[in-house]
């Protein structure tokens, strides 16, 4: 397949930083909260003063302690304005940055910081600093920035403003360099490196805003709150305000989520279905759902209500939105179509800077990940039903691992993307499951669990399942409790009501599977499945090694209850 996307030397991370701070520099880039409801604004002036800067100690620091030529600098921290700041002061002092998630305890942290050989890590947002008590390995010294701990043991982002000279010039990168390692969350093991150069996001990033696709400019509003650790969140909105020159503006916790959503007002926003679905059930628990479209129905109210509803969320502005990391519910994304918000769904890998299909703004191809991005290619193996895919977003491998890597290519270099697929009439992709997440029940019938997990988390009380069941006569379900039903099942009557709430969720369930996939039970655990506990990634998604190795045991005594929905 010809390749349509071409990058030009301008697209590139720093030559489009450039531009805007030397074309737009009065305008604001970042704003970040500070609390109590307080924000402050950083022009792209201002951002390029700060950057280079910070820059110019890393460069100086570097020749002083040896760092060596292309070295890795990590940051470790919830979103924030000078996250992006230290991203781009790392790349021009010449070094690769390696974003590090915040929820990581000491054992990944130190990992992750021996495995890149980091040179240094900068300290942001944290909830408490115990992973850097032992997670730092001596000698990586840390650079604390604004909003982070009071207590970090480094030097202070704002003396080192105070007392270094901005980098002069236009300092810039090539295409082919590294310009990023980032860490998968590790659902299967120690987390990989993966190596991308500047012009892999830079092409990604394109290919998917081309023609057709996700439009951004620089009147764009951009709401930072998923991980900037995560290839998503890195893309989108750091990666689309460089080449773009939109707006972002930063989370401040998940308690103040909505007013900052509302502050942002987006008009573009990118989020996980979970939170799509959370959306939707607060709009139902106000306006019950007959009634609303009831009220959409009616000439011109209908209007009224739409508009309300969605300024209401914070999205009054949102011309486009997008989900992904699991599929969206059919009946959602017409839900959102019926508000009058175009609610795609994408689908990638931080292996492919996270661009592979997207479905078509304007379209609606529910249960597909739709088409493949402009100049990208995708097949099916015909011998294992395996997603592969390749483009020029790809990565360059896995830091250090040079056998992982092979293994993750074809011989003819396609991406083996370890998801099964098939694609539709319509020429849209379909995922069906994991290759590598296929159990065999006792019958000896195969089992791919997402689709399954899917289905059963549509349930407002589930925040999280597993479902499993290998050499069992049928499978079952493992569910993690939502935080509110988690407060009402410590009531009996809450607690009743839940199990019949489960129970029909569980036949409805049923219903639409294969009769070997129907599930023969649901067991609500008491336990929260956090990063820290290590039952889910930063990005919450649920690691099946870990269910299996902390409920295994008791998988036996589950079925001999013979009931529907088991408490554990």
């Amino acid at each position: 397949m010809a390749d349509p996307i071409t990058l030009a030397p301008a697209d590139l991370q720093l030559p489009s930083f450039y531009r805007w701070e030397k074309s737009q520099p009065n305008k604001v880039f970042l704003t970040q909260p500070i609390g109590g409801g307080k924000s402050i604004d950083i022009t792209w002036q201002q951002a390029g003063d700060q950057a280079r800067r910070i820059a110019s100690w890393l460069k100086s620091q570097g020749e002083a302690q040896g760092w060596p030529q292309g070295g890795t600098v990590a940051i470790l921290g919830k979103n924030s304005a000078h996250w992006i700041l230290a991203d781009l002061a790392i790349w021009m002092a010449g070094y690769v940055s390696v974003p590090i998630y915040p929820t990581f305890n000491g054992a990944a942290l130190r990992y992750i910081l021996e495995h890149s050989q980091a040179c240094a890590c900068f300290v942001g947002k944290l909830d408490d600093t115990l992973a850097l008590k032992d997670g730092v390995p001596d000698g990586v010294p840390l650079i604390a920035l604004p909003l982070s701990p009071d207590n970090i043991n480094g030097a202070s982002w704002d003396n080192l403003i105070a007392i270094s000279q901005p980098m002069p010039g236009e300092p810039d990168r090539s295409g082919d360099e590294l310009c990023t390692l980032i860490y998968t969350s590790g659902t299967t093991g120690n987390p990989k490196g993966v190596m991308h150069k500047f012009s892999a996001m830079a092409w990604g990033l394109k290919s998917a805003t081309s023609k057709g696709r996700v439009q951004m400019d620089n009147n764009d509003q951009l709401l930072s709150y998923l991980p900037l650790a995560h290839v998503a969140e890195r893309m989108l909105i750091e990666q689309g305000a460089l080449m773009y020159g939109s707006r972002i503006f930063f989370a401040e916790s998940l308690d103040t989520f909505v007013q900052d959503l509302q502050r942002a007002q987006p008009t573009v926003f990118f989020s996980v279905p979970r939170l799509w679905v959370k959306f939707q059930q607060g709009v139902n628990a106000k306006i019950p759902p007959k009634k609303l479209k009831l009220l959409m129905s009616l000439p011109f109210i209908g209007g009224i209500v739409r508009k309300k509803i969605l300024a209401g969320l914070g999205l009054g502005n949102c011309r486009l939105a997008a989900g992904g990391a699991a599929p969206m519910p059919p009946d959602m994304l017409a839900w959102y179509r019926d508000l009058g918000l175009d609610l795609i769904e994408v689908y990638g890998m931080t292996e492919n800077c996270g661009v592979s299909h997207a479905t078509v703004p304007g379209t609606l191809h529910p249960g597909t990940v739709g088409m493949p991005y402009a100049g990208v290619e995708s097949r099916i193996d015909a011998d294992t039903g395996e997603i592969q895919m390749r483009a020029p977003c790809l990565m360059l491998g896995y830091f250090k691992d040079p056998v992982q890597t092979a293994a993750t290519f074809t011989p003819d270099g396609w991406l083996k993307t370890g998801d099964k697929g098939l694609v539709d009439k319509d020429g849209c992709l379909k995922i069906t499951g994991r290759v590598k997440d296929i159990f065999k029940t006792s019958k000896g019938k195969y089992v791919a669990p997402a689709p399954i997990e899917d289905l059963l988390v549509t349930h407002s009380d589930i925040e999280a399942c597993a479902v499993t069941g290998a050499n069992f006569a049928q499978p079952f379900a493992v569910v993690m409790l939502s935080l509110d039903a988690q407060n009402r099942a410590k009531t009996a009557d809450g607690k009743a009501a839940i199990t019949e709430s489960f129970t029909a969720h569980l036949k409805a369930v049923n219903a639409q599977l294969e009769a070997h996939e129907k599930l023969d039970y649901l067991t609500v655990v008491a336990s929260t499945w956090s990063p820290e506990n290590g039952f889910v990634t930063p990005t919450f998604k649920v690691k099946r090694n870990k269910v299996e190795e902390a409920y295994g045991p008791q998988y036996d005594n589950w079925g001999n209850q013979h009931k529907k929905v088991v408490w554990a």
